[in-house]
């Protein structure tokens, strides 16, 4: 089976800015990816590619088998996004957003009605679906806007794009989003998710890819990436300005506010040891330690972090 989404030496520029620098990504059917990146590191404008909205400068992309140049419509057809704020009428109540959307995507008067149906139960709006969409929280407008996205019948739809979907959200709205994207995925359609929220991805995603300044930095399991960068960390606090300086080059993470320096280790009471004594051999830089199981965060931090040189 082909890929669900393939891109090969993508690339995007807006006038001597380059946005995106020669991409390349591959996303299998049935399976959830998360795109993370700092702000500004080109994730949406990769989405907005993919989804056919913009044009690549250089480069190839095929999402659900179709050029997003070439096959565009074919693209859109077997495509639903979901963009960081959600596009619903406040004025409309949830069901007719839902019937309106399903009316534009193609389906009879009969069918829109029942599909609204369908995907207000499914998404937890049924008790408010008569109500106007300015009367809902902003969980309940993120999953309008979600449901709305999928108002085509679900084997249409291929691709699903969640560009940062629960920005925002408090955590029982990102929760319930959360076991919505398991549902789809189970169901055989493949998400793409760009978030900034580390957690998100480390519990969705089935592969995650770090970028920035346009480019991918690693990608693999979470657990892959969490390996590559260290099993453990070891967190050391120092004394004064001059330790923390001394021992910078080491550090996978950098804190000089409160002097502290990440150090990747395995976790070994042997290497811990080790480290101390060797970091720390007068036995009077480090002021306290703590150790803790490698994350996505430091991941994150790791790939994109500017190593300071000076506090």
């Amino acid at each position: 089976m082909p890929p669900a989404v393939e891109t090969t030496g993508l690339r995007k520029a807006y006038g001597d800015l380059p946005v995106l620098e020669s991409l390349d990504l591959r996303v299998e059917e049935g399976t959830v990816f998360a795109l993370l990146g700092p702000n500004g590191a080109g994730k949406t404008t990769t989405v907005r590619i993919l989804a056919t909205l913009t044009r690549p400068d250089a480069g190839h992309a095929r999402v659900a088998g179709y050029d997003v140049v070439a096959e565009r419509s074919r693209v859109r057809r077997a495509i639903s996004l979901t963009g960081q704020f959600a596009a619903v009428d406040e004025m409309q109540t949830g069901a007719e957003n839902l019937r309106m959307t399903a009316r534009l995507s193609g389906l009879s008067r009969p069918a829109a009605g029942r599909r609204a149906a369908e995907l207000l139960e499914r998404f937890g709006l049924a008790d408010a679906g008569g109500r106007r969409v300015k009367t809902y929280s902003g969980g309940m407008r993120r999953r309008l806007d979600l449901a709305a996205g999928l108002v085509r019948d679900p084997g249409q739809t291929a691709v699903v794009f969640l560009d940062e979907p629960t920005t925002g959200l408090d955590p029982r709205s990102r929760q319930e989003l959360w076991e919505i994207v398991r549902d789809l995925s189970d169901g055989g359609t493949t998400v793409f998710l760009t978030t900034q929220y580390l957690e998100e991805a480390d519990r969705l995603a089935d592969r995650v890819a770090v970028m920035d300044a346009g480019r991918i930095l690693a990608e693999g399991t979470a657990q892959d990436l969490k390996s590559r960068v260290a099993g453990h960390r070891l967190d050391l606090v120092l004394r004064d300005r001059e330790s923390y300086l001394r021992l910078t080059g080491r550090a996978v993470h950098h804190s000089p506010e409160s002097l502290t320096l990440g150090i990747p280790t395995d976790g070994s009471a042997r290497e811990v040891r080790a480290l101390l004594d060797a970091l720390d051999p007068d036995r009077t830089d480090v002021v306290r330690f703590a150790l803790h199981t490698a994350t996505l965060d430091d991941v994150f931090l790791t790939l994109t972090e500017k190593k300071p040189t000076h506090v």
